[in-house]
């Protein structure tokens, strides 16, 4: 770790969002949106926003609004969202960010001056899952007992 080049340490951090997408501000998208990679949004989206994959990211600016449910794995939040909201790994909320709906979150960092109008839920990483049992044989039916 500590003798690799800076290039590929800086390539480690980018690595979970290799392509934004940008809607700028003035853009109003009605309609669902799905996206894998980053988007950034400065514009208003009028539906659901739905990430693809596991890295996703979602950035939504001081200036971005989002009138419809948000599922996604990671996302950073400074604008306005009216609907419920759903981050299966991690969430930043900061100091612009009011959410007036329900909330669901794994990981979570608020900033002074943040809102959420609504419930506020803590949720299992969605990539987790339950620990094993232990494995049960079935004895071979050649080896059953004989009463004595």
């Amino acid at each position: 770790m500590l003798n690799r080049r800076r290039s590929d340490r800086r390539s480690d951090r980018n690595s979970c969002s290799s392509e934004t997408s940008l809607i700028a501000r003035g853009t109003v998208i009605r309609g669902d949106l799905r996206f894998s990679g980053a988007l950034h949004l400065d514009g208003r989206i009028e539906g659901t926003v739905l990430a693809e994959g596991d890295d996703a990211m979602f950035t939504l600016s001081e200036h971005g609004e989002v009138q419809g449910e948000v599922h996604v794995p990671h996302a950073v939040i400074n604008g306005h969202i009216t609907g419920d909201v759903h981050v299966g790994v991690r969430l930043e909320l900061a100091p612009l960010a009011r959410i007036d709906g329900d909330l669901r979150y794994h990981t979570l960092e608020m900033a002074a001056g943040a809102q959420v109008n609504g419930r506020i839920a803590r949720q299992e990483q969605q990539g987790q899952r339950a620990l094993a049992g232990p494995e049960v044989t079935l004895a071979d039916p050649d080896d059953e007992a004989v009463p004595a």
